[in-house]
């Protein structure tokens, strides 16, 4: 009689849990780490069958793009909907930067504000950590050194299966972090080497050793794919893929030279991945998205209202087949990573053009040497530029110590070699791209717009060297009073 009367409760606590709920979507949010759109759906020759399969079974997007190309600044940008400089992680949790508050609206605070259970696989990175509450953490650290991969699936299991509430689950990968791991518990099974790839095409340098980084670089996007197909199987397993929006993502581009740290599309520029069970599969799309787009597209998949403070929108027309009037530019941002490279920065892209601002003009980038000086890059500098053209060594002399502006043409340059900024030709697309720019400054808040403020920011990171400072302490020189 005891086991009938429990049965008869569980039976009424779903029936209740399913009436209340109703088909609320599920959302499964997987983000890499270091890595842009280098797999196979994407064009590049290396194989990622469960990534392929995502994008035939959803929609892929070409041009998505993340407000600034780091890790933590990444990560608070699509949690909250803000670019950095509004929320105010300008640079990495681990060197204390940290957002301005933890009362900014976020997308764990407000999917749990209407029934969402909420897990954190793998690490946060954004400070500070208590603006995130999640009902759920594994897994909480960064993990470079690829141990116990297994755990992720485990736990997103123990997880989904946990409660017939819809729920949103964001699991991180280490993969493609630094150091780059040829091989981990035999995944891949045939690892690629230097004398199976060419260097990645917008360092501009094919020299053995870039060979070999390339090679150790795509078997950690190898190894991230047959893990991401374990979650995906596992998901298949519990019954729920039917009802859960998949999203995956890259946090910003590939630590190589170009890449992350910079406003290149090397650095900026990723993967976008969604399906939508019910929306329309299969999609190519040319969009200009951001990360940002994130958290009012999961308010609409929550069925909920999207909060006005946010700068991106909701992809949901996109996904179902829709042709919205989208727009037309497309902004990033760039201030510091750890100390030792502040470089103020900002970029604006349109369909064909990309302009990039560089309020400290004729200064020396600390970032340039600091890429070079990496310990992982073993042959001098001088011997990789000497092994490319002059084109592709002007572009490093320019990145060294850039100008006013940068302005690249994506269509017959897209690994941006050559700066066109101030030709006579293009001085109506340069002044078009810098008012564009400026009108987004003012409407965003951004204190940058003053080449003042910028240089009073870089000096102050400059003269902090190893201490780490409050972010409060940076917020005069990020937002307009």
């Amino acid at each position: 009689m005891n086991s009938l009367r429990i049965n008869f409760l569980l039976f009424t606590l779903h029936v209740s849990v399913s009436t209340i709920f109703g088909d609320t979507p599920n959302i499964l949010f997987i983000v890499s780490e270091d890595n842009g759109p280098e797999m196979r759906c994407y064009g590049t020759p290396i194989d990622t069958p469960h990534l392929d399969r995502l994008a035939q079974q959803g929609t892929l997007f070409r041009n998505a793009y993340v407000p600034q190309a780091g890790c933590s600044q990444s990560r608070a940008a699509f949690l909250t909907g803000l670019y950095p400089h509004q929320n105010g992680q300008i640079g990495l949790a681990t060197w204390k930067y940290s957002m301005y508050s933890a009362k900014f609206d976020n997308v764990v605070k407000t999917l749990k504000q209407v029934g969402y259970r909420t897990g954190l696989l793998g690490k946060l990175h954004i400070n500070p950590k208590d603006a995130f509450p999640f009902d759920f953490k594994a897994v909480s650290k960064s993990n470079f050194s690829r141990s116990n991969m297994v755990e992720y699936t485990r736990q997103a299991k123990r997880f989904i299966g946990a409660s017939e509430r819809p729920f949103y689950l964001q699991v991180n990968y280490p993969d493609a972090h630094r150091p780059f791991l040829n091989a981990v518990d035999n995944l891949p099974e045939k690892p690629l080497t230097g004398k199976d790839v060419v260097s990645l095409p917008y360092m501009g340098i094919d020299h053995p050793e870039l060979r070999q980084q390339t090679a150790d670089y795509y078997n950690c996007m190898i190894r991230l794919d047959t893990h991401i197909g374990s979650l995906l199987k596992a998901l298949k397993d519990s019954g729920k893929t039917d009802n859960t929006v998949v999203v995956y993502i890259g946090d910003h581009g590939a630590d190589l030279l170009r890449g992350k740290r910079t406003s290149y599309e090397g650095g900026v520029r990723i993967p976008m991945i969604i399906r939508w069970p019910g929306a329309k599969n299969g999609q190519d799309r040319e969009e200009l998205v951001s990360t940002l787009d994130l958290y009012p597209t999961f308010c609409e998949i929550a069925n909920m209202p999207v909060p006005k403070a946010l700068a991106g929108r909701s992809l949901r027309s996109i996904l179902h087949g829709g042709f919205p009037e989208w727009r037309k530019y497309l902004f990033t941002e760039y201030h510091v990573h750890s100390n030792h490279n502040p470089w103020p920065q900002r970029s604006v892209r349109d369909k064909r053009f990309k302009l990039i601002y560089n309020p400290l003009a004729g200064e020396v980038n600390p970032g340039y040497a600091f890429t070079f000086g990496k310990k992982f890059f073993k042959t001098p500098e001088a011997e990789l530029l000497a092994s490319t053209s002059e084109t592709v060594r002007a572009a490093y002399r320019l990145m060294k110590r850039p100008p006013l502006y940068e302005l690249y043409d994506l269509q017959e340059d897209p690994y941006e070699f050559n700066n066109l900024a101030d030709e006579p030709s293009l001085a109506k697309t340069q002044g078009r791209l810098i008012a564009e720019l400026k009108r987004w400054q003012k409407e965003s808040g951004d204190a940058m717009k003053q080449r003042s403020v910028a240089r009073q920011l870089f000096r102050m990171i400059q003269s902090a060297g190893t201490e780490k400072r409050d972010a409060l302490d940076y917020k005069p020189f990020m937002q307009l009073p």
